[in-house]
């Protein structure tokens, strides 16, 4: 990891680390990983080209409503935050030593717009509730990697039912995690899915309720008016976007 470690903490599921190098603060659950990065100077602006990626979302849903499963830093979140006044954030994450560490080294923005909850992500989705959500980006990953219930049938059901009838689901998965087994699925339940893999091998995939259409060059209009908004361009990385047709 780069910088200096500022802080550690443990907890049953392993440690919480912090790192600094001046500019940038990391968040690592292993020796070796780095979940999460943000620039200190502009706490809102993501560093992780997936976290970038998988606001692509924001091109063809304007949420009002939003569900994170899995903070990590917050980075996502933040970001929302700043970008979109309007809309209202929930985030589910089951370590309260992750969310303490989102608030204390990382500029997690505090306030009603934004509330945290404490609990196990597969839990929520499985409690019949009454809210509905715009959209829900789901990103729970261990030391080890991708949370495994984040792709069983089950889990993503519960997200599903979660959306409005426009509503989407946003997963960020590992390259090794690309399947036809998934598409298809998701192809089945979801009358528009598309896909776009980072560089560094994470799979972004987002599952749509209702069919949307756009010209390539509206997503290229609708990606630079929201340039401003986002304080980074996401032109370059819709150019790597699949649609997957039914």
């Amino acid at each position: 990891m780069p910088g200096k470690e500022i802080h550690r903490s443990y907890d049953h599921f392993g440690a919480v680390r912090v790192h600094d190098d001046g500019q940038k603060r990391y968040l690592s659950f292993g020796a070796v990983d780095e979940q999460s990065c943000v620039l200190k100077s502009e706490p809102m602006v993501p560093q992780h080209e997936y976290t970038r990626i998988m606001l692509l979302v924001l091109l063809w849903s304007k949420p009002k409503r939003v569900l994170s499963l899995g903070l990590g830093a917050g980075a996502l979140n933040t970001c929302l935050h700043h970008a979109l006044p309007a809309a209202k954030q929930e985030a589910v994450e089951i370590r309260p030593a992750v969310v303490e560490a989102a608030y204390r080294y990382f500029q997690l923005p505090r306030g009603k717009r934004l509330v945290v909850h404490t609990q196990d992500a597969v839990a929520f989705v499985e409690a019949d509730l009454s809210q509905r959500y715009d959209v829900i980006f789901s990103d729970i990953y261990e030391e080890s990697g991708v949370n495994e219930d984040q792709l069983s049938h089950a889990y993503i059901e519960g997200c599903l039912d979660k959306l409005k009838p426009q509503g989407w689901l946003v997963l960020n998965c590992w390259r090794e995690h690309q399947s036809e087994a998934l598409l298809s699925y998701l192809q089945n339940r979801c009358p528009d899915v598309r896909s776009c893999i980072t560089q560094s091998g994470n799979w972004v995939v987002f599952a749509g309720l209702s069919k949307t259409i756009e010209t390539q060059k509206g997503l290229q209009v609708a990606a630079k008016a929201l340039t401003p908004q986002l304080g980074f361009s996401l032109q370059g990385y819709l150019r790597k976007l699949q649609f997957h047709r039914h």
